[in-house]
C-alpha cells in the first residue's frame, strides 16, 4: 500500500510539473509568427493607422490556450496587452471545443482523434472538460469572464447597448478594449437545444454549425457527408435567432450555408475564410455564396493564414479582400485574422498597421481601408448584436 501511495504521489507531482511547464512549449510551437514584433509601416500607413476610430477582428482562438491573457507574452498572436498597444475596439474571442490532427482542410472522421482533449487534459484543467464539449465551451467562456474582473479596462460585449456605452466611454477613455465571445462548431452544444440558451447565458453570441468534423446540425466543409442541415440544426438556427445570436458560416458544408441562409431572418458572418477565386480550397468561399452572403448584409471575415488567404502572406490577405470588394462592396469585408488557431499569421495583432500599407500598395482609398478594419463591423454589431 506503501509503495502505492507513493507511485500514486509521484504521478501527480509529475503530472503538476507537465502542467505547468508543457502548456506554453505547446503554444509556441502552435502559433508562430512569420514576422516578430516591432513592427514598421510606412509614415502613411501609420497615420491612417493611427487615425481609426474603431478597430475589430471575427476571430481568435486565445481561450484554447493555458496564457494568462492579462499580461503580455512574447508568443502567440493576442493578449489583452497588445490589444490595447493594437487599439483593438473589439476583438472576438471564439472557442474550440474540438479539433483533429493536422487540421486536414479536406476530409475528418468525427471519431479521429481530438486534439482539444489532449490540451484539456495537458493544461490541468478541471477534469469535466476531459470527456466533455460543453463543459469546455463554458469552461473558456468562463476564462474571459475573469479576464474581465481581474481588468476594469476590459469588457465582454453582449448587446449593441453595451457596445454602444464601450464607444462611448473610449471616447475618454483610451486604455479601454472590449471583446465577444463565440463559439467555434455547435457541436458545443452535444445534441440537446437547451444547451443555446445556456450557451448564450454564458456570454455567447455568435456559433458557428460545424467546424472541422460533421455533427448533429449537418455537414462541415472538411467532413464527410457534406449534408445541410438535419432536423435538429434547424431547430438550433431558428433558437439562434430567438435569441438574437450570430450565424458564423466559417467551416460549413457548402448545402448548409444555403440552409442556413434559406432559413435565417438575421444578417449572418463568415468570421474567418478565404476565397475561391484567390485560392480554391474546401476552407474558401464561391463567388455564389459571397454573393448570397452580401445580399443577406453579411460580412466575411478575410483570414490571415496562408490555408485560406494564399502563400504570399499580407499580400494575398489584401487580394482577398479586394476580390469580395470588386464582387459585392467594401461593405462587407472584414478582418477575420484567426489568431492563436494553431496557424501561422504574418504579424501579432499589434503588426496591423502592416496590413494597411498593403491595403495602400493595393490601391484601397483611406475610407475603404477604415471600413475594413472596423467601420463595417461597428455598424454590423449595432444593429444585430
Amino acid at each position: 500500500m506503501k509503495k502505492i501511495l507513493i507511485a500514486l504521489l509521484s504521478l501527480t507531482f509529475i503530472y503538476f510539473l507537465f502542467t505547468l511547464i508543457a502548456p506554453s512549449f505547446v503554444d509556441k510551437e502552435q502559433n508562430p509568427v512569420a514576422q516578430m514584433p516591432p513592427y514598421q509601416a510606412s509614415a502613411e500607413a501609420q497615420r491612417i493607422y493611427k487615425s481609426l476610430d474603431f478597430i475589430s477582428d471575427l476571430h481568435s482562438d486565445s481561450l484554447l490556450w493555458k496564457r494568462n491573457l492579462l499580461k503580455k507574452s512574447d508568443y502567440g498572436h493576442v493578449d489583452i496587452p497588445r490589444l490595447r498597444e493594437a487599439n483593438m475596439g473589439l476583438q472576438a474571442f471564439t472557442i474550440v471545443t474540438k479539433a483533429p490532427k493536422g487540421l486536414n482542410m479536406h476530409q475528418n472522421d468525427a471519431e479521429s482523434r481530438d486534439n482539444v482533449t489532449l490540451l484539456s487534459i495537458g493544461q490541468g484543467q478541471h477534469p469535466k472538460t476531459w470527456f466533455s464539449l460543453f463543459e469546455r465551451a463554458k469552461y473558456q467562456a468562463k476564462k474571459l469572464h475573469k479576464f474581465e474582473a481581474k481588468d476594469e479596462n476590459f469588457r465582454i460585449i453582449k448587446s449593441s447597448a453595451d457596445l454602444q456605452k464601450y464607444l462611448s466611454d473610449k471616447q475618454s477613455n483610451k486604455n479601454l478594449v472590449a471583446g465577444f465571445l463565440g463559439v467555434e462548431g455547435a457541436h458545443a452544444l452535444e445534441g440537446k437545444l437547451e444547451n443555446v440558451e445556456i450557451l448564450h447565458a454564458a456570454g455567447i453570441r455568435m456559433m458557428a454549425a460545424t467546424h472541422f468534423f460533421d455533427n448533429e446540425l449537418g455537414g462541415s466543409a472538411h467532413g464527410l457527408s457534406g449534408d445541410g442541415l438535419s432536423e435538429f440544426g434547424k431547430q438550433v438556427i431558428i433558437k439562434m435567432d430567438e435569441l438574437g445570436m450570430i450565424h458564423d458560416l466559417a467551416h460549413i458544408s457548402p448545402k448548409m450555408i444555403d440552409d442556413i441562409l434559406n432559413l435565417t431572418k438575421r444578417p449572418v458572418l463568415v468570421s474567418h475564410t478565404g476565397v475561391k477565386g484567390v485560392m480554391d480550397s474546401p476552407r474558401n468561399l464561391s463567388d455564389q455564396q459571397i454573393s448570397r452572403i452580401a445580399e443577406n448584409g453579411g460580412i466575411i471575415g478575410i483570414a490571415f493564414f496562408p490555408e485560406a488567404a494564399g502563400p504570399n502572406s499580407t499580400q494575398d490577405i489584401v487580394k482577398s479582400m479586394k476580390y469580395v470588394r470588386d464582387l459585392v462592396g467594401i461593405q462587407h469585408v472584414g478582418l477575420g485574422s484567426d489568431f492563436d488557431g494553431t496557424v501561422t499569421v504574418p504579424f501579432d495583432v499589434t503588426g496591423l498597421s502592416l496590413l494597411v500599407d498593403e491595403m495602400l500598395n493595393q490601391g484601397f482609398s483611406e475610407n475603404e481601408i477604415k471600413a475594413v478594419m472596423g467601420e463595417n463591423l461597428k455598424a454590423f454589431f449595432l444593429a444585430n448584436l
